[in-house]
């Protein structure tokens, strides 16, 4: 069967393919807590590193503000996400509190 081409990626497909069984958990990897702890300390280090170029700049030192601007909008995208993450999690925790 000829791969099929769409968008410049090429997907291949096999005949009498199965689909992949499950995972086995992996004792090494990092649980949901761990994570959750590393994306907040990786928004704060964010808003961190962008308030530092902010004070930079302001202080004239060579800093440029195209520099400035993509800290300040990634940091702020970052607490959105976290913001977002927040949301689903305390709607997920409602769901299950609410089944009866």
């Amino acid at each position: 069967m000829d791969p099929i081409r769409f968008d410049g990626v090429q997907r291949l497909t096999f005949p009498n393919a199965t689909a992949p069984a499950a995972p086995a958990a992996d004792p090494s990897a990092p649980s949901f807590g761990d994570m959750f702890k590393k994306v907040l300390t990786d928004t704060s280090d964010l808003e961190t590193g962008s308030r530092d170029l902010i004070q930079s700049f302001l202080r004239g030192e060579p800093v440029e503000l195209h520099q400035v601007m993509a800290a300040s909008e990634e940091a702020s995208i970052s607490l959105e996400l976290l913001v977002e993450l927040r949301n689903k999690l305390t709607d997920a925790y409602r769901s299950v509190m609410n089944v009866q």
